[in-house]
């Protein structure tokens, strides 16, 4: 580690050099910096009400500083490192926007401020697509809502972590909400619309990334269920280790070739290449900690409502992985809540959606089948919810267009659960499998208004589907010979039989990676989540 400490001493020496360069020409440079604020508090931007607020900047130090909002105001003082944080009492909700004033040396003025809720979404693609990908053009076109906001963090891969993001707000209208987060968009829309409230969506996704990549280091390196990651990244934290120091000897010759080039006024030659940190874009992008250090940390004094994630595609590799899902989900939850300061943030999540071609087979499982299991398994954490999709998926398309149905699905969970709505918030959730001679006997919680045969097309709402049998429940008895079961609905329950399984002892729904044909709902028009009760 000492070897580690010098190296970035010297490379630290380094590009002092070269900014000592470039001062020696600017003898009027001023020695005092304004203050300023983190880049997420601008213009059109939303807060959290009813909660204490923290607004963080940089400066002077020493540097006295007031901040105002509304009726609240709050001082600070800029502290060595050149970094300041205010924090000020809890305002209400208001639709009229209001002027955030930030004075020091200089004064900073932020308009149409709103005070109403703040959703942070996160995940991977399909959280980050955006509504102009859609094909909904007339939802774009109709999507003049200005007490909807959306601030689109930039990407970010950091190999430690950081304290400001890139990024703007936006007002939703025509112009902007294509580059809205769609399922944001969808989500913030109908809690908006049944309650009045202002909202702020936060994005900050990135495709093609595990959920490892979200997580802060010692979260990964401190969690048994993880050892696999913990376990690389030692490894490539000692191999980095020994990388640096082959480089001691040339960092330190150019070093002292660097001051005499610049005492001369010559042209600076180029540092020696020194070994890229483990845990980079290039080297680990869909793993590590690069994202939680770049797109997470800087915002850790946010004041949110909840969390919204859509996430899993890069982790459903096979059975073992879904297996393992749920505990990397629980950890990812408890970490969130813990650099947010709210041991209860709300955490809805959206379970995969179906993909590729529908297998035939009522005994072939795959990675997906397990994985959502997992998403199901997950509800077991508290103040989380799911948003079902494989009812709107797309064979052909990784990145199913039909955001809308995600967005209302999981702003249900809000509206129950945050706003007092009293409507059914999830599809049938597996309870509990009984045994009844040859019938498999399974209950449900989140039965809603019935049980119901249900079809989905495009955005429509779920139809009834009279006269048709429920399909995609699978049989098995001890042989572990899976059947398509005889399914129908008995009250509350559905029975499952097969002629072949005599004494059941498990059952499947949905159980493969596009169970096209699933047509479980409840009448509320949700519909059921896949398991199995193995």
């Amino acid at each position: 580690m000492k070897q580690l400490s010098f190296v970035r001493q010297a490379l630290a020496v380094c590009w002092f050099l070269f900014g000592f360069h470039l001062w020696i020409g600017c003898v009027g440079t001023a020695s005092h910096a304004e203050v300023r604020l983190a880049t997420i508090f601008a213009d059109h931007m939303v807060v959290q009400r009813d909660r204490p607020l923290t607004f963080w900047g940089w400066g002077t130090p020493g540097e006295e500083i007031e901040v105002r909002l509304g009726d609240q105001a709050g001082q600070a003082q800029v502290a060595t490192d050149g970094s300041w944080a205010c924090k000020i009492g809890a305002l209400p909700m208001s639709r009229e926007g209001l002027e955030l004033v930030v004075r020091a040396s200089n004064e900073i003025r932020v308009r149409d401020v709103l005070v109403g809720d703040v959703w942070l979404c996160s995940g991977q693609s399909n959280m980050e697509w955006g509504l102009g990908g859609c094909d909904a053009p007339e939802d774009i076109a109709q999507s003049n809502e200005p007490m909807i906001r959306h601030f689109g963090v930039e990407m970010n891969f950091a190999h430690t972590p950081k304290s400001e993001v890139r990024g703007r707000w936006s007002v939703a209208t025509p112009q902007s909400t294509p580059g809205f987060t769609a399922v944001g968009y969808y989500f913030a829309k109908r809690v908006h619309s049944e309650t009045g409230v202002p909202i702020g969506i936060v994005r900050s996704s990135v495709g093609g990334t595990n959920i490892e990549c979200w997580m802060a280091q010692e979260t990964l390196m401190n969690t048994p269920a993880l050892e696999p990651y913990a376990r690389m990244m030692r490894e490539s934290l000692a191999q980095y280790q020994k990388d640096l120091a082959t480089v001691i000897p040339e960092v330190e010759k150019w070093t002292l070739e660097a001051r005499q080039q610049v005492l001369a006024g010559t042209e600076i030659s180029m540092p020696p290449a020194v070994p890229d940190f483990p845990f980079g874009e290039k080297m680990f992008r869909p793993r590590c900690v690069t994202l939680h250090n770049g797109m997470i940390h800087p915002l850790k004094r946010l004041s949110l409502r909840g969390v919204l994630w859509y996430q899993g595609e890069n982790n459903a590799g096979n059975a073992e992985d879904g297996k393992q899902y749920i505990e990397k989900k629980r950890a990812m939850v408890s970490d969130w809540r813990k650099w947010f300061s709210d041991p209860d943030l709300p955490f809805y999540f959206v379970q995969l959606a179906a993909w590729q071609s529908p297998t035939k087979d009522p005994a072939q499982a795959d990675g997906w089948a397990y994985f959502r299991d997992a998403q199901r398994k997950a509800l077991s954490i508290k103040n989380t919810g799911m948003a079902v999709a494989i009812d709107i998926g797309d064979a052909q398309d990784i990145h199913p267009k039909n955001k809308y149905d995600v967005g209302e699905r999981l702003a249900r969970w809000a509206l129950v659960h945050q706003y007092g709505k009293s409507i059914e918030c999830s599809g049938p959730l597996f309870r509990q499998l009984t045994i009844d001679a040859n019938r498999a006997v399974i209950e449900f919680d989140h039965v809603g208004q019935g049980l119901m045969v249900g079809r989905k097309s495009g955005r429509e709402p779920v139809a009834q589907a009279a006269g048709e049998s429920l399909s995609r429940f699978a049989i098995a008895g001890e042989d572990r010979k899976w059947y398509w079961a005889e399914a129908t609905i008995e009250g509350d329950k559905v029975v499952c039989t097969h002629p072949e399984v005599a004494r059941p002892v498990a059952v499947r729904y949905g159980f493969s990676m596009n169970p096209e044909g699933a047509n479980l709902y409840n009448r509320d028009g949700l519909p059921a989540s896949p398991f199995t009760t193995e």
